[in-house]
């Protein structure tokens, strides 16, 4: 390999969020956070992050050594109170969504699996009963147990209403019997458990159920354009009977735990809008100064130190949106509107502008998963296929401009 190519594959760049950026909205034990999470996945996440994104899905490729270690280091207790094992944080929804930034700098595999096993089985447990959060969301904190979390259906996705659901829990005495088919249930194949919103008569309700539990069957994993570390199947629900008291909150709530847990989940996808896009200017940037055409190098041309400075600031914003939507939510707001619409819109609208703008910078070589002579690879062609479900999932984009909108004319307007 030449020293150009060498400095062309190189996996750690100038992490220019250190002379651009400036934490003075967070508290102090979130910068602390954003340090140790950082120092964990330049450790851990950074020499297999390629591997993770360039393999194909399967329950064999799962990382479940990284997902150990991510455990063994307490990432997984960093969103939770003390009363349920966590770390008991004053502002936990800002130090999760920073974790999340800090993951997706590397991949967004990783920061996918973070949210749905932290943000979204994890919070939505915590509406359980003492003995349900402390059959599974004891050892989810452990990391013992891998958690998913399951609205969507081939029918059901984007509408969530009670007409659109088809799963369906019967409530006997001392037992619900589910049936059903859930889709796009992330961690599926390899979760223990998930978190299900059901029908059940003409409302609908969240219930834990064991993936154990007889009548349960996973599909194989998708396969994805992206985000391949992210394990995502169908599970299909056969007059599965669940105990009653694995009810999470009251019946007939499960839509309000599931649009709130969402909501956080949506300012951790910001997160990971950000880390993507945070990564690209920082690989970008350095080819930019090392790859020479017209006898200059890149950098020098006006074209790219304006589109560069441009993006620049646009993270600079993305950024701040999501930590005030993090941080509303760390005061009391279930429902932090409209920042956490406006976060996760924006985030990852730019994730998804910039990583195409990424590839050009890149050129040939931005196109290239893997260069056959001499085995060297380039971030951006990774983010430029993993960012595209960020505009797509925990509340596609058009529906958080919805949001928005809603807040500028109100529900007369908009419904």
């Amino acid at each position: 390999m030449s020293a150009e190519q060498k400095i062309f594959s190189q996996d750690r760049p100038e992490r220019l969020q250190n002379s651009l950026y400036c934490d003075m909205f967070l508290p102090d034990e979130t910068t602390a956070i954003r340090r140790e999470v950082r120092a964990f996945c330049e450790q851990h996440v950074a020499p297999v992050a390629w591997k993770i994104g360039h393999t194909e899905e399967s329950v064999a490729a799962f990382p479940r050594e990284l997902f150990k270690n991510m455990a063994a280091a307490g990432l997984f207790r960093i969103p939770f109170p003390e009363d349920v094992g966590g770390r008991g944080l004053k502002y936990p929804a800002t130090a999760t969504a920073t974790v999340i930034e800090e993951l997706s700098y590397y991949s967004n595999s990783v920061a996918a699996i973070y949210d749905v096993h932290c943000i979204l089985a994890g919070h939505a447990l915590e509406y359980g009963s003492d003995a349900t959060r402390e059959k599974f969301l004891a050892p989810l904190l452990s990391g013992k147990v891998i958690g998913s979390f399951a609205t969507s259906e081939p029918n059901a996705s984007t509408d969530l209403s009670v007409s659109a659901l088809e799963t369906e829990a019967i409530f006997h005495s001392d037992h619900i019997v589910i049936n059903g088919r859930k889709r796009w249930i992330t961690n599926s194949p390899v979760a223990d458990f998930v978190v299900l919103l059901c029908k059940d008569d003409g409302r609908m309700t969240e219930v834990v159920v064991d993936l154990h539990a007889k009548g349960v069957t996973v599909g194989a994993p998708d396969k994805k354009l992206g985000n391949h570390g992210q394990l995502t199947a169908d599970i299909t629900f056969e007059n599965v009977v669940v105990p009653i008291g694995n009810v999470l909150g009251k019946r007939g709530e499960g839509l309000k735990i599931a649009l709130q847990v969402l909501t956080y989940g949506r300012i951790g996808i910001s997160a990971s809008g950000v880390g993507m896009a945070q990564a690209i200017l920082d690989h970008g940037s350095h080819r930019l100064k090392t790859r020479r055409a017209f006898g200059q190098a890149m950098a020098q041309f006006q074209h790219w130190q304006f589109k560069m400075a441009e993006r620049a600031t646009e993270i600079e914003n993305a950024r701040n949106l999501y930590i005030k939507a993090a941080r509303r939510m760390d005061e009391g707001q279930a429902f932090p509107e409209p920042e956490a619409a406006m976060a996760k819109w924006y985030a990852t609208n730019l994730a998804g502008e910039f990583a195409r703008e990424g590839v050009q910078i890149f050129g040939g070589y931005g196109f290239t998963k893997e260069l056959a002579a001499d085995g060297s690879h380039y971030r951006v062609e990774e983010i430029y296929r993993d960012c595209k479900i960020a505009e797509i999932y925990e509340g596609a984009n058009e529906i958080q401009k919805w949001v928005i909108a809603r807040n500028i004319f109100g529900k007369d307007y908009t419904g």
